[in-house]
């Protein structure tokens, strides 16, 4: 958020008395089919139901938390599509971009038709429409900017611990196309030193098998082999004040954008970068985009095909098939 998001300026939609006061969600008994009752039962059924994950309930309850703030915490039955309109120009005022402000409009659908499924009269979350976002440019890298920073460790690391971890880091993210957030909650139960497959649990809970490169598998080996602790994270911290925590998200963006400067990389590299390389690598060399889905944990194909923009050779290899007798 590029600033502090106030609700100063707002405009009231929803009647109210004159001695009513912005809602505080505090445990005071409050009519049962108010907004910010329901949402409690909304958050339990994600958790408890739904098994989603715990930064998506932190997310789907800040956002919802925001539009009943805006709404001044209606009976539902109160809610109407022009009210949600009036938050959405507010978020807009607000200096958040258009892919924010649908989060917000996606979580109270997920909201809307929560209730709706259980028997509860309420706006009809088909009314509520997403705003248009231009089709997400993919960066990827070359093949020799690959080469480069996953040798980058070897020229730059501080110790040996440290070259055997972020080595292997590298080789995992750009070999597996797995996600910053799977990488740092691996853990050592998980993985069979010899076996090339192992599962996780991906994003929304999603049990999926990862395959690791020989050449990852050997550098996963070694580096365990030089951790003589007990601590269960295969990536932790080296450092004096956090030694033996999980390594965070931040801690792997860093890494990854440290070891890519200093081999003289110009463009943005992330976790997600090497996500994206792993994939498009893939479709050049010839992979079904239905496999590559699968490896990548897309629940939608449509997710997918955004790598077959990337190399038009995919494209025409396609439309090659037309030639063929």
């Amino acid at each position: 958020m590029s600033r502090k998001f106030t609700w100063s300026s707002r405009t009231t939609i929803i009647p109210r008395k004159k001695e009513e006061t912005q809602p505080s969600f505090s445990s005071k008994k409050k009519h049962p089919m108010r907004m910010s009752v329901l949402l409690k039962t909304f958050i339990h059924y994600l958790e408890h139901v739904k098994n989603v994950s715990p930064r998506t309930i932190t997310n789907y309850s800040l956002w919802i938390k925001r539009a009943i703030a805006f709404f001044w915490d209606p009976k539902i039955d109160e809610l109407k599509a022009l009210h949600v309109l009036q938050f959405r120009m507010d978020l807009d005022d607000s200096g958040l971009t258009k892919k924010t402000v649908n989060y917000h409009i996606i979580a109270l659908r997920s909201f809307l038709r929560f209730l709706l499924k259980n028997d509860i009269d309420c706006l009809s979350p088909e009314k509520l429409e997403l705003s248009k976002i231009p089709q997400r440019e993919v960066s990827f890298l070359l093949e020799s900017e690959i080469q480069s920073i996953l040798n980058a460790p070897s020229q730059f690391a501080l110790s040996d611990l440290q070259l055997a971890r972020d080595e292997v880091i590298l080789y995992i993210l750009y070999g597996t196309g797995l996600r910053v957030s799977e990488l740092v909650n691996l853990q050592k139960n998980q993985i069979i030193l010899g076996e090339k497959q192992f599962s996780i649990r991906g994003k929304g809970s999603k049990l999926r098998s990862v395959f690791l490169t020989s050449l990852a598998m050997e550098k996963l080996a070694f580096y365990l082999s030089l951790r003589h602790d007990n601590y269960a994270p295969i990536f932790i911290s080296f450092s004096k004040n956090s030694y033996g925590k999980q390594l965070s998200r931040n801690a792997v963006e860093a890494l990854v954008k440290k070891y890519a400067k200093l081999v003289g990389i110009k463009k943005k590299v992330t976790p997600h970068t090497l996500r994206h390389s792993f994939a498009t690598t893939l479709l050049k060399k010839g992979a079904d985009i239905r496999s590559v889905q699968t490896l990548l944990g897309h629940s939608s194909i449509t997710t997918t095909q955004i790598y077959t923009h990337v190399d038009d050779r995919f494209l025409r290899g396609v439309h090659d098939l037309l030639d063929k007798e």
